[in-house]
């Protein structure tokens, strides 16, 4: 690490404990002394037990369920930062809630995205590290500095890994047509074909698959998305491989593993072998299932902050 006039400190709210030790291992900073409480009321308390004045402050926290409360120990750990006269403070995002309230979907629509931008910035955040938004016209809605992480920087290499690069044998494939610019960052690396699962939304959280747009007879496919919610477009896409289009096996990845109401059902009965997610939403012992396998975030992450501390460059990492 390259140091500069200011010193280096992270902090994290209480929603990834795990990644953010595993951060501040990989880092050589140790975990900044803060507490995080809630009165009887339920309102939020924070306190910041050392020296931040002039420093350079990392704030680990990903806006998780429940998404509201982790939003507001994020926003508040940022006021008590500025107010104690921290140089300069980053907001690290892993997963960035209510990313999919992005646009006005329908007549009188609020776009959530764009008001936590605002919150984030209005608390005292000077910039942003975040990884996958859901949309990336979202980095738009901040008025400071962010940095985009890929995900695909760790899924590929686990993927390179367990299929080679070039295999006649795999395909990978968009679970949508919003999903093919993601997919086309692993057919690149992977140097494999890409096929496109046609789907049709009816209503919020429920989907209907349509078509296969390509071939994936009696091959290994994998599906890649940004997040997996309830896992419905998923497990859909996946039977439509197999019933449809005659795929051999499929294997699905995402970066977000949001896994809310039925999703862990869906996919232990589902027909897809291996789920791989990041781990930047954590797993509670409810959500653990033997299809998924959870991959760490953490090197880049930590390797992200120390090119940030050290000014120097964080796309570097993806090219």
């Amino acid at each position: 690490m390259i140091p500069h006039g200011n010193s280096i400190k992270i902090f994290a709210g209480n929603s990834n404990p795990k990644l953010a030790s595993d951060i501040c291992t990989m880092t050589g900073v140790p975990l900044g002394d803060a507490d995080i409480n809630r009165f009887s009321d339920g309102e939020i308390s924070v306190s910041i037990n050392e020296s931040v004045r002039g420093a350079d402050v990392f704030v680990i926290q990903s806006t998780c369920e429940p998404v509201n409360d982790h939003l507001m120990e994020m926003l508040i750990l940022f006021d008590a930062l500025r107010r104690a006269s921290a140089g300069r403070i980053t907001a690290v995002i892993p997963y960035f809630g209510y990313g999919r309230q992005d646009r006005k979907a329908k007549a009188r629509d609020p776009i959530s995205a764009k008001l936590v931008a605002d919150l984030i910035t209005a608390a005292g955040a000077d910039r942003v590290l975040t990884m996958d938004l859901h949309a990336s016209q979202i980095q738009g809605f901040f008025n400071i500095p962010l940095d985009h992480m890929l995900g695909s920087s760790v899924l590929i290499p686990y993927f390179a890994k367990k299929f080679g690069i070039g295999n006649p044998d795999v395909v990978m494939v968009s679970p949508d047509l919003g999903s093919v610019a993601r997919a086309r960052k692993f057919t690149d690396k992977l140097d494999l074909p890409v096929a496109i699962v046609d789907k049709r939304r009816p209503k919020a959280n429920v989907s209907e698959v349509m078509n296969i747009i390509g071939n994936v007879e009696g091959k290994t496919v994998i599906l890649g998305d940004d997040m997996i919610d309830t896992a419905g477009t998923l497990c859909n896409a996946a039977k439509a491989l197999v019933e449809r289009g005659g795929a051999k096996e499929v294997f699905a990845c995402a970066t977000h593993g949001v896994l809310s109401g039925p999703a862990i059902q869906r996919l232990n009965d589902s027909v897809i072998q291996e789920v791989v997610l990041l781990d930047t939403i954590p797993l509670p012992e409810s959500k653990q299932s033997e299809k998924i396998k959870v991959l760490s975030t953490a090197e880049v992450f930590a390797e992200a902050i120390k090119r940030i501390y050290a000014e120097a460059s964080v796309s570097a990492l993806f090219s």
